[in-house]
């Protein structure tokens, strides 16, 4: 989305509309360095900051860098040895903000989402909002109450997760969206019970790679969920959800060692 030009506005006889429409103008050009992807130059789309520096890109294109560079394109840093994806998170405040400066970006870009599933016949994901934590009731149940609801949580389902999908490999393409990232499980599940869920709900290849970072840890598939959420402490926690990134990467090819 282009800026219009300093001065290109309809003026009435006293000047004040094209003068306001001027001011607004020079006050979103001020603040473009900080709205701005420094890989595009385009408005910030799903905003993800490096861990390693806080610069800050567009998802798409950092993550389309960082299948050829492990370094952030503004200030060079190495930001990850091998899987520089693991060292990205999205910046949602940030989002809004641009969201609110720049007049109609967020509708177009649901237009242009809802184009490119319609486009490859695929099922349009509708916006996933977590529910905001409130506080607990504890209802004394009566002693002439019937059975309990069969839509209560079972005890066992301890463990509340975010699953946030951080990109695919270039040549990973078809896959399905992930549409509900929320899941409560057994703190006793282990991280490849995660990564049977995401193939069976994304219907990946056998082909392809699921690998899960919980903060800057790449999790081990027999690892239970109890131990990673112990272990993590609130670096893996937001708002009481053990947050997983998970990407989608190839495989090694066979006889050649990463380097």
């Amino acid at each position: 989305m282009s800026l219009p030009p300093a001065g290109t506005g309809a003026r009435g006889q006293d000047g004040s509309e094209g003068e306001s429409e001027e001011e607004e103008a020079l006050a979103l050009q001020r603040f473009l360095p900080y709205i701005r992807c420094g890989l595009c130059f385009g408005f910030l789309i799903d905003a993800s900051t490096i861990t390693e520096c806080l610069h800050t890109f567009c998802k798409s294109c950092i993550v389309k860098h960082f299948f050829y560079s492990n370094r952030c394109p503004t200030c060079s840093a190495v930001v990850h040895q091998t899987q520089p994806l693991y060292n990205i998170r999205p910046d949602r405040q940030l989002q809004d903000i641009v969201y609110k400066m720049v007049p109609h970006l967020e509708a177009l870009e649901r237009r242009r989402m809802v184009d490119f599933y319609r486009g490859r016949g695929l099922e349009v994901p509708h916006p996933v909002v977590a529910p905001p934590p409130g506080p607990a009731v504890v209802r004394r149940q009566k002693k002439d109450s019937g059975a309990p609801s069969v839509f209560t949580v079972p005890p066992e389902l301890d463990v509340s997760l975010l699953l946030q999908f951080v990109g695919a490999e270039e040549g990973i393409s078809d896959y399905k969206p992930l549409e509900r990232p929320y899941v409560r499980v057994s703190g006793e599940a282990t991280v490849r019970h995660v990564e049977l869920f995401i193939r069976r709900k994304m219907e990946l290849s056998p082909s392809c790679q699921v690998d899960v970072v919980c903060g800057d840890l790449l999790l081990d598939q027999f690892r239970s969920l109890r131990d990673v959420q112990s272990s993590v402490g609130e670096d893996g926690v937001q708002d009481g959800l053990l947050v997983l990134h998970f990407g989608l990467v190839l495989p090694p090819p066979e006889g050649r060692a990463d380097l």
